[in-house]
């Protein structure tokens, strides 16, 4: 019973980091680059660096959450 509750949150947890990853490379990389490319950082369009690099720092910044929510514990 207590493995099925964990479960449970494990699944709550990965479905808001899912969510939020796919906010992260679909909405800021695709829906929004028109309107994040009016910002600049460093010499490029902060559109194309979420398309580019945003997403792969944002899945990390994901694992390593998911990590530490977990207690260490895969699965």
């Amino acid at each position: 019973r207590q493995k099925n509750s964990v479960l449970k949150k494990k699944l709550k947890i990965i479905s808001w980091l899912l969510t939020f990853w796919f906010i992260i490379s679909f909405g800021c990389g695709i829906l929004l680059v028109n309107f994040l490319n009016t910002i600049t950082i460093g010499g490029f369009k902060l559109g194309f660096w979420f398309a580019q690099q945003g997403a792969i720092f944002g899945f990390v910044i994901i694992i390593l959450y998911f990590f530490n929510e977990s207690s260490g514990q895969i699965i």
